[in-house]
């Protein structure tokens, strides 16, 4: 960070002098005279070719800087640029052969001839920016000031620069004079605002779209927790903004830690950055970061010995040789990452075997081609710097030959900064070209009018660098957005590492930008992956939560980290990772696994249950003795034990005997609407035709008893045949006409009871009224009552006239069954307060069955001794 902050304020200083100067000698020259001279002129490495159009280049070819202390007693010394950078000059050379390319198509810029002015900007903010003034201002002594201030400006677009940094505080001054600056290396995405950086374009993706390739790498291999570690600049920062928000908007992740890598070397941070990565559960380790940084940081990763991490590159250091050593590799082995998109420059490999100083003279006396010459053959040129001692080294001579040089400089296999210098020299070109061919009176600026050559103003270029759109020789378009972001499309990369000890970064697939958004494409069965299983590693803060469960965020923890919280009951979630559970529709109920809702079961009485089969067996069994009786009875209508007892009371009797086993079943089977209607009045009128027999037989029995008493016989005449069937039939009406006003007033109707079981439907009848089916019941009772209040005062009636104890015994089990029935019924739920009242029923009903007619069937079956009617008349006859 001091080195950062020291090139930063010189950077600051240079800017205030040069716009006091500026001010000082423009305000004394409109005074004196009408021309204006420097007072000094920056001293910077470069290369300089003269054309009808010149454009600028601003590139790194040595990677550092060294500036000399400050003294307040002398003039500062101009700073020194050390660490020949081979990859810049081959971006300088790119740049070069671009524009020679260029002058020899006659196609392109017809009759016009590009210059350029190069220059090296050191690894410095304070050079790169100097640089840039330069190109903007020129580096005349002397120029003659214009009261119109028109003419054309030294260069009329540059190509450059290389660092995010460097291109913003260029760009800031540059953009003020609408001079389009085309970076092929600066991929910040704050430099996509227009608003700020008005004349800035760029043939490389910008970080935004660099950050979403990256995403989708890490959704591809599931890796949603993740360590991110960044360099301390604009470059840095800016991805780390950006990356975080696109994180959390495409759900892709979270991030385990974010450490920012200091500049210089701090071991104290380095160690404690590099034990976080030690202690985190992420396996995956994200850098946005230069060279430097990676560098630095790997020492201290290889001093801890931390393995077991999938490393991801950002561009910056894809492709970056330097890291690839047998120290770095067994721990950045299999490493991913993304690289400016590979192209071909045909002819190039040949241009740069052709360099030689003596055709790259230029005013400087300091030419990068002179620096790359001495660096490459380790000679000097004459004269000798100070200092040089003879056998220090040797002296060059001009006549080397680069053809028995091995050096990277001339790999050309994998050009991608170059391509982009490439691109950046031909979209000026052509936005030129088209400028040029503008035709007088239909041009797009004021009045239509068209540019010229010789008063051609930057902005004018800047609105054909908009439209430009063309196609390289190596099949790619290019064109800008609306931003000045060239089309993004990226190479993803991986480090193998080879059993022979060597290792290669082989193109595993694309990430590019369409329609339908990033649109990723890998071959895996390429990736080279460091670890035992030769998989990919899984790094993730919790497990993925399956369906049937939901995610519960940990307090205080990343969105990534969450505990699996099963469904409860009636909800499901039938997707991986579901936020939330969702509630079954009101027929359905979810499964035991909670991942899907299935149709409730329903509970009914039903007749295929053990239950219901009992019942229903038990109904039918009673029809049938009442069958039977009946049958019985019938056969032997002309005894006198069928006789004396009422016959016809005797069959109507059994006949509702039937009715009542029988409407039992109506209580089993799914309710329907009709059977809910039906079951109920059925039930109603049957007992009440039941129970007023016999309570017409108990009084028939006491009148026929107080008949046998001298001056008894007239009350005979009130129980005759008629009046018996009339009583019969007016009781019985009663109960008809309350089941019809129940039925008319409030029916009932089947329902889906889901109270009793969440997971079950219960389908049962609700009465509707509860007050007419009490009084129903009540009337019932009241009969039943009376019948048994009869009989009971008639109990001691002559033993042959034993038909009063019998019903007295029969209504004293119908009473104690109904009395039982209500509270049962009342708390038994569902389908078992159905079997509650068809047990009723069939008790009631057996019990008055087997009370009134089993020992008359016993005597007319197995002792018709005694059905005879001296036995059945006689009086104080002993039983045998």
């Amino acid at each position: 960070m001091g080195a950062f902050f020291e090139t930063y304020l010189l950077f600051c200083l240079d800017l205030i002098l040069l716009l006091l100067s500026s001010s000082f000698f423009l305000s004394k020259s409109s005074s004196l005279s009408p021309s204006c001279k420097l007072w000094r002129q920056f001293h910077l490495n470069g290369l300089q070719k003269a054309g009808d159009v010149i454009l600028g280049g601003l590139i790194e070819v040595h990677y550092t800087s060294v500036f000399p202390e400050w003294t307040f007693t002398s003039e500062p010394r101009q700073p020194t640029c050390t660490g020949f950078d081979t990859q810049g000059f081959r971006h300088a050379m790119a740049l070069v052969f671009a524009i020679d390319e260029i002058n020899k198509n006659s196609n392109l810029l017809p009759n016009v001839t590009l210059g350029y002015n190069l220059y090296d900007n050191c690894g410095a903010l304070v050079i790169g920016f100097r640089a840039a003034l330069v190109l903007a201002s020129g580096q005349e002594e002397q120029f003659l000031l214009q009261e119109n201030c028109l003419g054309t400006p030294p260069v009329l677009g540059i190509v450059g620069d290389s660092y995010s940094t460097f291109s913003i505080a260029s760009s800031n001054v540059l953009g003020l004079f609408r001079l389009p600056m085309v970076s092929h290396f600066a991929t910040c995405s704050c430099l996509s605002d227009r608003k700020k950086f008005p004349s800035f374009f760029r043939t490389i993706p910008s970080d935004a779209f660099q950050v979403r390739a990256m995403i989708q790498i890490l959704k591809h291999f599931g890796w949603t927790w993740v360590g991110l570690l960044i360099s301390d600049d604009d470059y840095g920062l800016h991805v780390a903004r950006s990356f975080q928000s696109d994180l959390a908007q495409s759900g892709g992740g979270c991030l385990a830690y974010s450490e920012v890598l200091p500049w210089g070397n701090d071991p104290a941070e380095l160690r404690r950055i590099v034990n976080v990565m030690k202690t985190s559960t992420a396996r995956v380790v994200m850098v946005f970061a230069h060279e430097i940084h990676i560098y630095q940081l790997m020492e201290e990763v290889v001093r801890q010995n931390v393995t077991g991490l999938q490393w991801m590159a950002s561009e910056a250091w894809t492709s970056v040789d330097v890291l690839q050593t047998p120290n770095f590799m067994p721990y950045l082995g299999g490493t991913l990452g993304i690289a400016i998109r590979r192209g071909e420059i045909a002819g190039f490999r040949e241009f740069l075997l052709r360099i030689h100083p003596n055709e790259h003279n230029n005013n400087y006396g300091n030419s990068i081609v002179n620096q790359f010459w001495e660096d490459i053959f380790q000679c000097k040129f004459p004269p000798a710097p100070a200092g040089w001692v003879e056998g220090a080294g040797a002296i060059c001579t001009g006549q080397e030959d680069l053809h028995s040089v091995e050096s990277e400089l001339f790999d050309v296999s994998n050009l991608r900064p170059e391509y982009n210098v490439y691109k950046a020299v031909y979209a000026l070109a052509y936005a030129l070209d088209d400028m040029l061919r503008c035709i007088p009176g239909r041009g797009p600026f004021s009045g239509h009018s068209c540019a010229s050559l010789q008063r051609m103003e930057p902005w004018q270029l800047v609105y054909y660098l908009d439209k430009v759109n063309f196609t390289t020789p190596f099949g790619d378009q290019v064109s800008f957005d609306d931003n000045g972001d060239a089309l993004p499309i990226y190479d993803v990369m991986n480090w193998l590492w080879l059993p022979d000890g060597t290792t290669k970064i082989q193109n595993v697939g694309e990430i590019k930008e369409s329609a339908k958004g990033e649109e990723l494409t890998l071959d895996e069965d390429k990736i080279f992956w460091n670890f035992k299983s030769k998989k990919p590693p899984r790094s993730i803060c919790s497990e993925s939560c399956p369906p049937g469960t939901r995610m519960a965020r940990k307090k205080g923890e990343p969105v990534c980290c969450f505990d699996c919280i099963p469904c409860s009951e009636g909800k499901i979630s039938n997707e991986t990772d579901s936020m939330e559970c969702t509630s079954c529709p009101e027929d359905f109920w979810s499964n035991t696994l909670h991942e899907q809702c299935v149709p409730k079961k329903t509970e009914f009485l039903s007749y295929h249950e053990p239950l219901g089969i009992c019942l229903t067996a038990a109904s039918l069994l009673g029809a049938f003795t009442c069958a039977v009786v009946l049958g019985i009875f019938t056969y032997h209508r002309s005894t006198p034990m069928v006789r004396a007892n009422n016959s016809e009371l005797s069959f109507l009797l059994l006949v509702s005997l039937k009715l009542c086993f029988l409407c039992s079943l109506l209580f089993i089977g799914r309710p329907r609407l009709w059977t809910c209607q039906l079951r109920h009045a059925a039930f109603g009128i049957s007992f009440v035709l039941c129970v007023s027999c016999i309570l017409v037989k108990t009084m028939v029995v006491l009148a026929v008893f107080k008949a046998s008493k001298p001056g008894g016989g007239a009350s005979l005449k009130w129980f005759g045949a008629m009046q018996q069937r009339g009583t019969v039939m007016v009781l019985t009406s009663v109960q008809a006409a309350i089941c019809t006003a129940w039925l008319v007033s409030a029916s009932p109707t089947p329902h889906k009871n889901t109270q009793y079981h969440n997971d079950k439907i219960v389908y049962e009848c609700v009465v509707g009224s509860t007050i007419g089916f009490g009084v129903l019941l009540g009337y019932i009772g009241l009969l039943a009552i009376l019948s048994f209040l009869l009989a009971f005062l008639a109990r001691n009636l002559p033993d042959n006239f034993n038909e009063a104890k019998l019903i007295t015994f029969s209504m004293l089990i119908f009473c104690a069954v109904w009395v039982a029935f209500v509270p049962a019924y009342v708390n038994s739920p569902g389908k078992y307060a159905d079997a509650v009242e068809v047990f009723a029923i069939l008790a009631s009903s057996f019990g008055i069955l087997v009370a009134l007619f089993g020992p008359k069937c016993y005597i007319i079956l197995l002792r018709p001794e005694r059905n005879t009617k001296k036995a059945i008349m006689g009086r104080g006859t002993s039983k045998t």
